[in-house]
């Protein structure tokens, strides 16, 4: 299945339905007074995130959603049936941001997590809502509102552990197959791995982590230039970068060049992902003589300014890589995954809609001064009171 990491919807909720202007009209009641219901509340709509999913290409195609609308309100108080709401599903780890105005609505990072995207539009009040002692009467309804239109943007960015990071033919899609399951495609060419893939590394019957591979970077990819820098955002999450660097690279260009443009296309995409704790990997180490590449490495870690440790490995040897995961592993319990949605860990309030607010005003609307709402009706009036209805 094609891999889609990007998709924009339209979400439309269901309008409310309107209220009802009815007379009670029945034999020997001539004026039964007012009893036209209210409407139906519009559907709304809704993002469940489901763990059978790893795509948006669904999307791609279907690109419009809307909620039903809320039935209009009927004689003998009747209120009007609540439109049905809409549930579209995601995979787990899509981002939902509001095209127009830029805002991160947010963060589907758990199973079934459902987050509502489109309020429905609210009730109309019927006539019985306006009746009062002066006012016995009443023809005065109100309409519904109208639902919530938003255009969506999709962002599938994969749950991982540990994100690497490398120029193309640095090794890493031979690492996660050296280390998992996952079997991305390896070949003696750049630009192999084409979408980001997962691996699940397991220590032993309780311990794991996740890794997730993304296509390489060259310079200027922050420009556009290879596949750019699109597939950056899918390390945001990732607990711990791993960069890995070609101690002897095929094409003889210099490591020390190649990992600094690493450094810089990171940095130009996202000073929060610039920030986040990087590794230093040698791979291709069994290529060189141990002191000779122990002592390459070390030169090249001096250069960078690199002052912690790096680690030497041969994926496709296996070289030091059980070690590297071990430190992996201890370095994962030291720093549990933080899934809140905002900057600074809090849950984004919560705005409820308040009817008793909304039916207040409405009634409010009806001024108690406007005496011509009536004018052809009185007590002595002997063909009763008309029905009249009004949808």
């Amino acid at each position: 299945m094609k891999f889609v990491d990007e998709a924009r919807i339209l979400v439309v909720a269901g309008d409310g339905g309107n209220g009802c202007v009815s007379f009670r009209r029945e034999k020997y009641i001539p004026k039964g007074g007012p009893d036209g219901g209210d409407g139906g509340d519009g559907g709304d709509v809704y993002l469940l995130a489901d763990e059978n999913l790893n795509t948006l290409i669904d999307y791609r195609f279907e690109k419009s959603f809307r909620a039903e609308r809320g039935q209009n309100g009927q004689s003998r108080d009747c209120t009007g049936k609540r439109g049905q709401d809409i549930t579209i599903k995601v995979p787990v780890g899509t981002r939902v941001r509001d095209v127009a105005t830029g805002e991160i609505l947010g963060d589907m990072t758990r199973h079934e997590q459902r987050l509502m995207v489109a309020k429905g539009g609210f009730h109309g009040l019927g006539n019985t809502r306006f009746k009062s002692s002066v006012n016995r009467a009443p023809r005065q309804k109100t309409m519904g509102t109208s639902g919530e239109t938003r255009e969506l943007m999709l962002e599938l960015m994969l749950l991982a552990d540990v994100g690497m990071l490398g120029m193309p033919n640095a090794g890493k899609s031979t690492f996660i197959r050296a280390v998992s399951a996952a079997k991305p495609k390896v070949a003696d060419y750049p630009f192999t791995t084409l979408v980001p893939s997962l691996g699940v590394v397991r220590m032993d019957n309780e311990q794991s982590f996740v890794v997730a591979d993304i296509p390489g970077l060259i310079e200027g990819a922050s420009d556009g230039a290879g596949l750019g820098i699109r597939f950056l955002k899918h390390l945001e999450r990732c607990r711990v970068l791993l960069h890995l660097i070609d101690i002897c690279p095929v094409d003889e260009s210099d490591p020390v060049e190649n990992a600094r443009i690493i450094v810089n296309e990171l940095q130009q995409y996202s000073e929060k992902l610039a920030e986040k704790p990087r590794w230093l990997v040698f791979n291709k180490v069994d290529l060189l003589e141990p002191e000779e590449a122990k002592q390459r490495a070390q030169a090249i870690a001096d250069e960078l300014g690199w002052e912690g440790d790096f680690y030497m490995i041969s994926a496709i040897n296996r070289l030091g890589v059980k070690e590297l995961c071990w430190d992996i592993m201890e370095f994962m319990k030291t720093k549990p995954r933080n899934m809140s949605t905002t900057e600074d860990g809090a849950q984004p309030e919560k705005v409820e809609f308040m009817w008793d607010d909304y039916h207040k005003e409405q009634l409010e609307q009806v001024s108690e001064a406007d005496d011509d709402w009536d004018d052809d009706w009185d007590e002595d009036d002997d063909e009763g009171i008309e029905v009249i209805y009004k949808r």
